[in-house]
Parts: C-alpha cells; structure tokens; sequence
C-alpha cells in the first residue's frame, strides 16, 4: 500500500489498514454504562489498493465501517469493514454489489454511517447511493429508499426530532450541473417529498434544519473542469463566486428561497440551527478562510476552521456573524433530540494541521461563553464526539460522550465514554481497540432500540 510522507493525508494515522478484524470481548477500562445498549459506528476513507499519492484526495478513499457493540456494561465485539462498491468488488475479483448506482460512481460510501427505519446505511455526498449493511456491517446492497430516490443523496441528512422523517440537500456535480434537490425521506425509509433547486456546480457538504426551513449552503468551492477531467477531486477555491445561505420553507418551492449573503469562507459542517420567535434564524457552525485553495489533497492546509454563529433576518435578507471560538473546531454535534430546536450545548474537535499534537474534545456552553476542554494526552488525537442522553435525564448534558481516540505514538486505537456534564471526572471507560483505526469522518451512535440486532 503507498503511504508516503509527499501525501500527509497518506502517512502516519491517515494511512489505511490492511485488514478486516473481528474481535470479540474487548477489554474494558472504568465502567461501561450499562444503559448503552447498541453499536457506535464510524465511517471513513481507506484505500483498498495502492493510488497516486500526487494527486490522491483523502475525501476518495474506499469507505471503510468500524464498529463496536455494547450491551449489558461489556463491548461484545469490533469489526471493521468495507463498505461494497463496484472497486472493492474489482480489486476483489467479485461480481459488483446488488443495488442501483445512480451516479455510475466506483468508490462506495465514505463518509457517513447511521441508523435509520430499522435499517444501517453508509453514506455518502455527491450523489452517491446510500449502502445498506447488516448489524454486523456487511455489505446487503446499494438501497436508494426502495426504489424512492430520484438520484442523488447525501452523507449529512437531519432527522427532525419530532417528526422523525430525515431531510436532506443533495447533490450530484455530475449528473446535475444546474441544480440541486431539497429531499424528505419518511420514517417508512421511502422519499415522501422532493423540491429541485436551481444551483450551480458548488461542493454542497452538508445542510441544515430549523422548525420552518431547509438551509441551502451555496459556497465557494466549486467544479473546476481542469482537475475534472483528469480524474483528480474537482473542487477548488473560488472566491469570485461569493456565499450565500438560501432559506427553503419546508413546505415551499424553489421560488420561495430566500437568499442572504455571508462572509467569504467555507463550511463543511453547522452544529446545529434554529428559528428565533421574531422571525430570525440562528446557525452554528465550523467556518474555514478558505478551502481546496493550495492544498488539493485534503481540508487541513489552507485554514483550520472557527466556530461561528450566523444570525440571519430573511425580511431584511441581511446576516450577522460572531465568533464563538477562534480556536480550531471541527466536526461539530449536539443533543441529536434538540436538532432544529434552541439549544444550550454543543461539542467539537480541535484538529491539528499536522500529526505531532493531540486533538481535544471541547464543549461549548453557548448561554454563557464557557469553553471545557478534555485534552486526552500528548499525541492523543480524538475524533467526532458523539452524545448519547442518559435515559429520564433532565438536563440537556446529562449524557455521554463517545469518541474514537488515537493514539499517535503508540498507533492505536481506542473507544472512549465521557460524562458530557463533567470533563474533570476523566474518562467513564476506555475500549481499546485490536487494531489502529484511521482518521475519518463521521458516525453515529445506534441503539438497538433504533435498529435491533439481527436487522
């Protein structure tokens, strides 16, 4: 496999593993709670055979689960796997995976992985199907809402805490130069709304939700044709294009939108958004100065992001923005039943551009401006800290954290719990893991309440 230094995103904990492992009563350091009963999912890149590290994109890695399953205070088990696709299924010698591939795409779904309608998906933006998986995570087949889907999906969809339908905006740069669709998929797992949206060719990440709208995120980053057509990652910097946030009724049509500019930057991914009671709508997120501008190969060596808050009046179609945090954060999350809701708390990651520092856990309390640190240790690097609510807890922290931590010396990995009201209390309980796990991007937390063992 070529990991060489000339691609940081190719060397040290962002090199892939070789192997897929099965491993069964995993040691378990403090206490697991025994209330968490279910599987913490995490999905990233992992090239399964050997690419150009000049031009490789850390985003176009093969997609890669790794998951852990709790029950009863123990970890049962770890897997990993790669998610099915037309390349894995080559470099295999295997006939492709079942399922419609709208998009034509190869690399199968990288970035996201999560519970839904009873069923696990990976998933992943640009378009691609999502892929279903067993509870043990392999591959079942490509799965577009039974047959619902009108093309493309998306790695960031929002569950409406209430109503538990999941709402998406998505696009294919492709397939689709001229638009994009603002998509609601039902709690039977079947597309029950779709409104398409004139948009150019943008690198549309991620979306947001609030009580009365679907935000769209027309930024920066666009296609350029040159890196296109020579098969590299085709976005690029664009600062000529403007940003801008479109404001979708969620019960309206692409005429409907209404526009508001935002300062030049770039973000992947908002915390959390919501209505204000006079009319106004507030969105939290990670902002970058710029993005794909001289690093081509991945986020990190342009600008490191900031948390922000944009505060947007849709009358006046004008836009405010304070800075929460101006130090780095990343992969933002919040109480997953508060999503479209106000909200007190959030939690991020502070990324490093380099590999020779760790990557702390921060909570944010945004009432009152208090920033709590978790720092994990020299060369300790945590990923996306997922919260999990105590079950008849009260107060929107009482829960836990968990979090993939990686430890960059002695290249391993472990599961890490956190009391989410109380960083001083150290770690709830470690999992170490029988392997190092990657760098990657997103997962979730999926009780068997949600999707019982055997599905």
């Amino acid at each position: 496999m070529t990991t060489v230094a000339a691609n940081h995103y190719l060397a040290g904990n962002y090199a892939p593993v070789t192997e897929e492992v099965t491993a069964f009563d995993l040691p378990v350091i403090g206490e697991l709670p025994a209330e968490l009963g279910g599987r913490y999912l995490r999905n990233g890149p992992n090239p399964i055979a050997d690419v150009n590290p000049a031009t490789h994109h850390w985003f176009m890695g093969d997609g890669m689960v790794h998951g852990v399953r709790l029950r009863d205070g123990r970890a049962e088990w770890y897997r990993n796997r790669y998610v099915g696709s037309a390349h894995v299924s080559q470099v295999r010698g295997e006939p492709d995976i079942a399922g419609p591939n709208w998009t034509g795409g190869t690399v199968g779904p990288n970035t996201n992985v999560g519970g839904f309608a009873g069923r696990t998906w990976a998933m992943v933006e640009a378009g691609g199907t999502p892929v279903e998986l067993t509870y043990e995570l392999e591959t079942v087949a490509r799965n577009d809402f039974f047959g619902t889907l009108p093309g493309a999906f998306t790695a960031h969809p929002k569950v409406d805490p209430d109503t538990g339908e999941m709402h998406a905006v998505v696009y294919a740069p492709a397939q689709w130069m001229d638009h994009v669709q603002y998509v609601v998929v039902g709690t039977d797992g079947r597309v029950n709304h779709t409104v398409d949206i004139p948009l150019g060719m943008t690198m549309l990440h991620d979306m947001s939700l609030t009580g009365s709208y679907a935000l769209v995120y027309d930024q920066p980053c666009t296609v350029d044709l040159e890196l296109a057509m020579t098969g590299r990652f085709p976005f690029r910097w664009d600062p000529d294009y403007g940003n801008r946030v479109g404001l979708l009724p969620r019960n309206g049509g692409a005429d409907d939108i209404v526009w508001i500019d935002v300062p030049l930057g770039y973000a992947f991914h908002p915390m959390n958004a919501y209505d204000t009671d006079d009319g106004r709508v507030v969105v939290d997120l990670c902002s970058y100065d710029a993005m794909f501008d001289n690093d081509l190969l991945g986020p990190f060596g342009d600008s490191l992001a900031r948390l922000e808050r944009w505060e947007l009046d849709p009358v006046r179609r004008t836009s405010s923005v304070t800075v929460i945090d101006d130090t780095p954060n990343e992969f933002p999350r919040h109480r997953g039943s508060l999503t479209a809701k106000p909200y007190r708390f959030g939690y991020c990651t502070a990324p490093a551009a380099d590999q020779t520092t760790g990557w702390p856990t921060i909570k944010h309390d945004l009432a009152t401006g208090e920033r709590t640190v978790f720092d994990h240790g020299p060369g300790r690097c945590a990923g996306e800290a997922v919260f999990i609510g105590r079950p008849d807890g009260e107060a929107e922290d009482d829960g836990w954290l968990m979090t993939l931590v990686h430890d960059l010396g002695a290249g391993t990995a472990e599961l890490a719990v956190l009391d989410a009201a109380d960083f001083d209390r150290g770690y709830v309980a470690q999992v170490p893991l029988p392997q190092r796990v990657p760098f990657g991007f997103h997962g979730n937390w999926v009780s068997d309440n949600a999707v019982p063992e055997g599905s």
